[in-house]
């Protein structure tokens, strides 16, 4: 048995090795307090100033340390804070490794929630500090304003406005990669949530605003009036297919989604998004 055991043990130590030597950091700035990083997972805002550092996500665990050295660029020492956009691994994983190293973690509720539920109570994953609507952190010469959507990406989502910087931060109801988002209808996630949600932040930022998506490029607003205007043609053609009652698989059969020319990831296939949407829209119809 024990050999078993060591040779999973090697197994795993090799794929995080590989897998983290293959992961690129790139850093960007979008002002003098503000950066984005990417790497593999959703990504990372990085506010630095004379009060110190904070991050909005933190991808996996695998990768803190790399992360804490592309932070230590800016300013050197541990995050005051870290900010969930939602509770997806990708974007929570190094809380734990954040949270020893002193960082405090925010979040919605629902995100306190959700990771009790996998990691447990008093996990060092969780949240210490969580809120309903919105809260604001004043701090870097900044005041960032987390404005929580309901029912968007999930039931959890926090988009992170910043004042000064004239930035927001959306997490994954935005994702930048000319394609349609996850929907975790499974975790209170709803279609109609990120059109919504969209449509709010649109109405809340300017021509000069930076968009820092949970996926893909920092963009600008007239990206998100293109993605926002992607999400009424994806729900308008959904919505057609489904009339008179029509059952998930002859929606699949039909392939309403295919008239948009998008392109897919293995991860996530016409087929998943089609599944999903059909289950929002169907959830929705029923509420109404």
């Amino acid at each position: 048995m024990k050999t078993i055991l060591i040779l999973i043990g090697a197994s795993l130590l090799s794929a995080s090795f590989s897998s983290v030597a293959n992961v690129k950091f790139k850093l960007e700035a979008l002002s003098e307090n503000l950066h984005v990083l990417y790497g593999r997972g959703g990504n990372i805002a990085i506010s630095t100033g004379d009060d110190g550092i904070y991050l909005v996500d933190d991808q996996f665990a695998k990768l803190s340390d790399d992360i804490k050295k592309q932070i230590s660029q800016l300013k050197p020492g541990a995050p005051e804070f870290v900010i969930n956009t939602h509770h997806h691994g990708d974007h929570t994983g190094g809380n734990e490794n954040f949270a020893k190293a002193g960082s405090h973690v925010i979040a919605h509720h629902n995100v306190y929630d959700r990771l009790k539920e996998k990691h447990g109570e008093g996990s060092k994953y969780l949240p210490i500090l969580s809120f309903s609507q919105d809260m604001t952190l004043h701090f870097n010469n900044e005041h960032a304003q987390l404005w929580h959507y309901a029912h968007a990406h999930t039931d959890g989502d926090a988009v992170i406005f910043y004042k000064n910087a004239n930035a927001v931060h959306m997490g994954d109801i935005f994702f930048n990669l000319g394609s349609l988002p996850f929907v975790d209808v499974d975790s209170g996630g709803s279609l109609d949530g990120v059109i919504n949600a969209v449509e709010q932040t649109l109405s809340r930022i300017d021509g000069d605003s930076k968009v820092i998506p949970g996926h893909g490029p920092v963009t600008n607003k007239p990206a998100l009036e293109t993605y926002r205007a992607l999400l009424l043609q994806a729900k308008s053609v959904m919505v057609s297919a489904m009339s008179g009652g029509k059952s998930l698989e002859e929606v699949l059969t039909a392939k309403p989604l295919s008239a948009l020319n998008l392109t897919y990831s293995n991860w996530l296939p016409e087929e998943r998004v089609t599944t999903l949407f059909y289950r929002s829209l169907s959830a929705s119809h029923h509420q109404h």
